[in-house]
């Protein structure tokens, strides 16, 4: 254990690898969400034509393609985080997104090339996948280790805040394109570009202090490495909390999209006009915690939108049940959207639970697995579900991942509470007593 000092403002090298890593997190789900949120419109011209229950399953197999090697990303990723050095990550996550995207700018059609085309944006949606999970883990864990609390709470919370800001970015570039007709290829080109310069501007940062230190402390003491074992509750308390973030997005944004386009005479356009207005909200809802997270403890702000969301969704699913109208569909995507439970805003908690020199493999590993085993169940489960179940059906993919949900919550608070770090009233003056942290 290591007591640390209250950090209050920022020196000039942490306000320059701030902002080359929010820049470059914005670039990167800019990149990642591009296809997302066009993919009512690029499935047309990478895949075969079918008809609409096949070309659901379609859409959830595109959208979930982007993260089935996460797993695989993340022990590359890991190895390199763990043993050369964070620096390195985040240059070599930036510069595999800009390939992948720069090969999308070139990718023939379906038409002009056949199967052949499908293939290859699949490939590329899965190294998309995998440089994005190394990217964001990887920023975070960079200013985790490079700042310290109150101050280490809102820097590292702000990447998850420009990964929202990146699928906003995303669907307004989307909306243009489809709303008056420009070519969309030319979105690939410009973020293939600027995520080129993002991954040479990145290598002006230094490695991280915590990281460097354990290294050293490695080379003295050889057994450092296997004395520091990773923490089984922690490990799982944080898969928990990582299970449900698949479900929401996708429910939010692709299933509902699907719908409108399906049952309400939707064209891509029109749901990517549709998605564009639920995305405002959820980005607005990010700076708004972005905010209170320099007032409240993080861990109360997870507390408190869990229990609104568990309290209130069974009304929002009742209503859709009862009847399935474009406004009854907007209020329950807003609803998940505002008050889904997610480890957003308490990553540098979570994290600083794991061992420095198994930090990056650990989380990205369980990140990646709970991303992929998710993505899996719910964009195929959530169309079979609804099916057979209606709206109700969502509830049974929701309710484990709740449960699960509050069990991960309620381990770090009560880490936090031990290492005193946790308030015994909501204002952040009295939350951080220069205590011990793990």
């Amino acid at each position: 254990m290591q007591a640390v000092k209250e950090q209050q403002s920022l020196t000039r090298e942490q306000k320059e690898a701030v902002g080359l890593l929010s820049i470059g997190t914005f670039l990167e789900y800019f990149d990642l969400m591009l296809y997302v949120h066009m993919a009512v419109l690029l499935n047309e011209l990478f895949f075969p034509k079918t008809d609409a229950h096949t070309a659901m399953l379609v859409t959830a197999f595109s959208f979930c393609s982007t993260y089935l090697l996460r797993p695989v990303g993340a022990l590359i990723f890991g190895y390199i985080g763990d043993n050369i050095g964070r620096k390195h990550t985040v240059i070599i996550t930036t510069f595999l997104m800009a390939l992948s995207s720069l090969t999308m700018f070139l990718l023939p059609t379906y038409a002009q090339i056949g199967i052949a085309a499908t293939w290859i944006v699949t490939i590329c949606r899965i190294i998309q996948g995998m440089s994005s999970m190394g990217e964001i883990v990887g920023a975070e864990l960079y200013l985790t280790e490079l700042t310290r609390p109150p101050k280490q709470y809102a820097v590292v919370a702000l990447i998850s805040v420009m990964s929202t800001l990146g699928l906003f970015g995303a669907l307004g570039v989307a909306t243009i394109i489809t709303k008056y007709g420009f070519n969309w290829r030319y979105a690939f080109l410009f973020g293939a570009g600027i995520a080129l310069i993002g991954s040479m501007a990145r290598t002006a940062l230094r490695e991280t202090p915590e990281f460097v230190d354990a290294r050293k402390r490695l080379i003295i003491k050889t057994d450092l490495k296997i004395s520091e074992k990773i923490n089984k509750k922690v490990a799982i308390s944080y898969f928990f909390l990582e299970l449900g973030y698949p479900i929401w997005i996708y429910v939010s944004l692709i299933h509902y999209g699907a719908i409108l386009k399906n049952n309400f005479g939707y064209n891509a356009s029109s749901v990517i006009e549709h998605n564009f207005l639920i995305a405002t909200i959820s980005l607005l809802t990010g700076l708004l915690i972005l905010f209170l997270v320099t007032k409240i403890h993080p861990l109360q702000i997870m507390k408190i939108r869990a229990t609104i969301f568990t309290i209130f969704l069974p009304f929002f699913i009742f209503l859709l049940e009862s009847e399935m109208t474009v406004l009854n569909i907007l209020l329950l995507q807003l609803f998940i959207k505002i008050f889904n439970p997610a480890a957003f805003p308490s990553n540098s908690i979570i994290y600083k639970y794991f061992p420095v020199l198994k930090r990056f493999s650990a989380v990205s590993m369980l990140y990646a697995i709970s991303r992929v085993l998710m993505y899996l169940i719910t964009s195929f489960g959530t169309i079979y579900l609804t099916e057979y179940f209606g709206t109700y059906g969502l509830l049974i993919l929701i309710i484990p991942i709740l449960v699960g949900y509050f069990y991960g919550l309620n381990t770090f608070i009560n880490l936090e509470k031990e290492a005193g770090n946790y308030p015994k009233k909501t204002s952040w003056n009295i939350v951080y007593l220069n205590k011990v942290y793990l």
